[in-house]
């Protein structure tokens, strides 16, 4: 009792900037989309590319795929006149592909206005695809703006600071509001980023670092001697799960692929011919032809399972499959598969090599 009482007295919201920039200018992570603390302002572009491909992605994927855009597309000019289907298998395995057509939808609409960016986080969120946070972001990171910031990483330091306990989502509302509570005027970016660091390697979601953490003296959450139990979250509901077909055609060592419609799931990708399966409900179209069935393949979304039955084709000559492309087996990797479609390749792979 004696701790919190001292830490309900000696909190102070102005206290926890300070501490946190003087913390972050010795221990900030070097990360190939960011300068660190007296560097040059970071470039918009680049501020804007990483915090894309960082929604519900780890740092460590995400590095490979940032170097791969930058290389190819330097400038967000370059993005903005790349073709569609180069950029969507560029981003394969990233996931969530919508962010991939919002991305090209972002970069057309910067490039008309000059290639700049908006300076604010009103001009920003008026572009395709930003929403609160990555506009917030990028004007705190790439222009200094004052802006309030909340990734999940800040979420739940702030929710420790203040000792918010109203189970999530509900609590964000309160969680936001106290994150503009330290959120200084000036630095604002290094604090944005800071609050990330802090909480990706100090305030972890298991075992925090309390002892290393600089707003130790100030955190609520520590001196009610739980700090992992914040932030609180509701149950997890049980995911559906779907059914479906994959179909592997094969003919003269290449197998055929597909381009999916534009919008709804993985929009715009390479894949192989399915049997219509979604997030509303299992497959049920019947792709003519004689078939071998083979293993079963397994995957995670946002919002439910999906088991996908591998079908190989016997006689290709005969199937009736509509438009499509023939791809190189051997080079199938290049084809930018989303991630349960490569995993129907390479197992149609193993299983026709066995």
């Amino acid at each position: 009792m004696q701790a919190r009482e001292e830490a309900e007295i000696t909190f102070d919201p102005e206290a926890v900037a300070p501490a946190l920039l003087g913390w972050y200018d010795v221990h900030a992570r070097r990360l190939p989309w960011r300068k660190l603390p007296g560097e040059a302002r970071q470039e918009p572009y680049k501020v804007w590319l990483s915090e894309v491909m960082l929604q519900q992605t780890t740092v460590a994927a995400v590095g490979p795929y940032f170097a791969k855009f930058t290389a190819r597309w330097p400038t967000v000019g370059d993005l903005a006149a790349a073709d569609d289907a180069d950029v969507m298998a560029a981003w394969a395995g990233l996931g969530y592909y919508a962010r991939a057509r919002n991305l090209l939808a972002c970069a057309r609409a910067v490039a008309a206005m000059g290639e700049v960016f908006p300076d604010t986080e009103e001009g920003l969120r008026a572009l395709p695809g930003l929403g609160e946070y990555t506009a917030a972001a990028v004007a705190a990171i790439a222009f200094g703006r004052r802006a309030v910031v909340v990734d999940a990483n800040v979420e739940r330091v702030v929710a420790r600071l203040f000792a918010i306990d109203e189970p999530l989502p509900g609590g964000r509302a309160a969680i936001r509001f106290a994150a503009g509570q330290v959120t200084p005027d000036e630095r604002a970016g290094d604090f944005a980023q800071a609050m990330m660091d802090l909480g990706a390697t100090i305030c972890t979601a298991r075992s925090p670092r309390c002892m290393l953490c600089p707003l130790s003296v100030q955190c609520r959450g520590r001196a009610e001697g739980a700090p992992e139990r914040l932030p609180v979250k509701a149950a997890k509901k049980a995911k559906p799960l779907r059914q479906g077909r994959a179909y592997w055609i094969e003919r003269d060592g290449k197998v055929l692929l597909v381009t999916r419609a534009g919008r709804g799931m993985l929009g715009g990708m390479r894949a192989l011919p399915d049997d219509g399966w979604s997030a509303k409900g299992d497959g049920a179209a019947v792709l003519d032809g004689e078939w071998r069935q083979g293993g079963v393949v397994r995957h995670s979304f946002t919002h439910f399972d999906l088991e996908l039955q591998l079908m190989l084709c016997v006689q290709p000559g005969a199937v009736s499959h509509g438009d499509g492309e023939w791809w190189p087996v051997e080079q199938i990797e290049a084809a930018g598969l989303p991630t349960v479609f490569a995993k129907a390749a390479r197992l149609a792979i193993a299983e026709r090599n066995g």
